[in-house]
Order: C-alpha cells, then sequence, then structure tokens
C-alpha cells in the first residue's frame, strides 16, 4: 500500500490516499515498524487466548512435546529399537520435538490466521502481513516453557550442552522463517479455498515422518541425504541435536540446501501474499 497526503485548498484537514501498491516485490518494511506495537498486542492475544479459561493453562505448553516424548520412546525407542546415535532416546527425540512442535503450531496458526481475523481485515487498514507474522510469533511462548524441561532432562542424563548452543538461535530462526514462509502460501490460499486448512494437520503430520525426529540421519543412505535436504526441518532438528547434545557435527551441505529452499519459500510467499491481499477484505 501507498499513501498520498495532499491538503484541501483553504482547510488545513489532511486527506490520505489509500491505493495498491504496483511494484513487483512491494515489502515495505517501514510500515511495518510503524505498527509494531499493533503485531505486538496480536502475538499477546493469540497466547492469551490459547490459554484462556483452561484449566492447566501455560502447562500445555510443557504436556504436550512431553507426552509425545514418552509415546516415541516406547514405540519408536524400545518396541522398534530405533537407534538414537548413542543419547538417551528420550532426550533424542525430545530434542527434536521441541523445533518440530514450534513449526508446527506455528503453520496450524498461521494458516489459519486471515480467516480468523476477516472482522480487522475488512474494518480498517494495516500490514496485512502482522496477521500471519503474530500467528507464527505466538508459539515462541510454548517453546520456552517446553525448552526449560528440556534442560533438566539434559542435568538428570548427565548431558552437557556444547559451545554450539551459542547457535542455536539461528536454527529457532530458521525454524520460524520455515513455518512464516509456509505459513504465508497457506493463509493467502486459505482465505479463496477453505478447505485449504483441513489438510494442514494431514501435512504436518506427513512432514513430521519426512523429517528425522524419530530416527537418526545417519539410518538415511548417503545418496539420498542431499534430496532430504530438500525438507528445510531436515536442517533445523540436526541443527538442534549439534548444538544441544553435542552429536556429530551435521551435513553442512544439507543444511546450506535447507536454508536455500527456506529462502525461496519465503520470497515467493511474500510476493503471492502481496499480490493477493487486495482481495482479502472482498473474500474473507
Amino acid at each position: 500500500m501507498t499513501f498520498d497526503k495532499q491538503i484541501i485548498p483553504n482547510t488545513t484537514i489532511p486527506v490520505v490516499t489509500i491505493q495498491a501498491d504496483e511494484s513487483w516485490f512491494p515489502l515495505n518494511l517501514r510500515d511495518l515498524w510503524e505498527y509494531r506495537e499493533l503485531l505486538f498486542f496480536l502475538t499477546w492475544r493469540d497466547v492469551m487466548v490459547r490459554y484462556k479459561q483452561s484449566i492447566l493453562g501455560i502447562g500445555w505448553a510443557i504436556l504436550q512435546p512431553l507426552l509425545t516424548m514418552v509415546v516415541f520412546t516406547l514405540v519408536f525407542g524400545n518396541f522398534a529399537k530405533i537407534p538414537s546415535d548413542g543419547l538417551p532416546y528420550p532426550v533424542f527425540s525430545y530434542t527434536a520435538l521441541l523445533p518440530w512442535t514450534l513449526f508446527a503450531q506455528a503453520i496450524s496458526r498461521s494458516s489459519a490466521s486471515l480467516v480468523g481475523s476477516a472482522h480487522l481485515i475488512t474494518k480498517v487498514y494495516f500490514p496485512r502481513l502482522i496477521i500471519p507474522l503474530s500467528a507464527t510469533l505466538a508459539p515462541l511462548v510454548d517453546f520456552g516453557f517446553a525448552f526449560i524441561i528440556l534442560l533438566g532432562m539434559m542435568m538428570w542424563f548427565g548431558i552437557t550442552p556444547t559451545w554450539g548452543i551459542w547457535v542455536l538461535p539461528l536454527f529457532i530462526l530458521l525454524a520460524m522463517a520455515t513455518a512464516f514462509a509456509v505459513g504465508l502460501w497457506l493463509s493467502a490460499l486459505n482465505v479463496r479455498y477453505r478447505d485449504v486448512v483441513y489438510l494442514v494437520p494431514f501435512i504436518v503430520q506427513l512432514w513430521m515422518y519426512a523429517s528425522p525426529v524419530v530416527y537418526p540421519v545417519s539410518l538415511v543412505p548417503e545418496q539420498w541425504r542431499l534430496l532430504f535436504g530438500l525438507n528445510p526441518m531436515f536442517g533445523v532438528i540436526e541443527g538442534f541435536r549439534w548444538a544441544l547434545l553435542g552429536k556429530t557435527n551435521p551435513d553442512f551441505g544439507t543444511m546450506a540446501m535447507s536454508s536455500i529452499i527456506v529462502l525461496v519459500l519465503l520470497i515467493g510467499g511474500l510476493i503471492y501474499f502481496y499480490h493477493t491481499e487486495s482481495t482479502f477484505a472482498d473474500v474473507v
């Protein structure tokens, strides 16, 4: 969007004309910065709505990955005997579930965010990009509480974080960028095709088994690893395990491939989002 301010003759009343930006890639970072307070309040609203009138409150942020870890440990660790690179399987799986749960929740919330905020979109102007962005940021609160449990598990099993923990924020950022990129596509598509939101749980479930959550990368044949690198979460999960558990260095070539895929998805998602947002208020 662009703003054209004019002054009516013989008055001091400014007239602001809002019109669509016709540029090919109309990303206006200054516009987003001016609405940063709205981004904060929408993010905080998503966090509060999630736990409003709930019995356990923030406890759900801990229970979801914790109970999933217990199931994975029983099924894949004890019954299927899937190796865990010499690490205790509960820590091995929980370390992967943290970024994965963050990613899955961000996608689920952002994909339905535009339709859920229809009352705002149809009444007032603000950068529409703020809506899926706030939905992507909200799960970081859950991640923070669940991360405390991981630190406790590492202490219990006598695992000391390596120096790689200092680059852990980069892998968190990569997970968030992946979720935001995918969320841009899904949220914009969901405005026009409402059945998109019903496909999201199915997509997330398949995506999880294509990521090394319950199995180590060592089980993936060498000739297939570059193909697995097309999955951005492949590099994120491996980065988490390397940074926190001190396992062998990850395949940085595969991680570079994952980062390139995220960049392509993000640029494509921004372009598609901005070229369809002019129809949001009419369709939503």
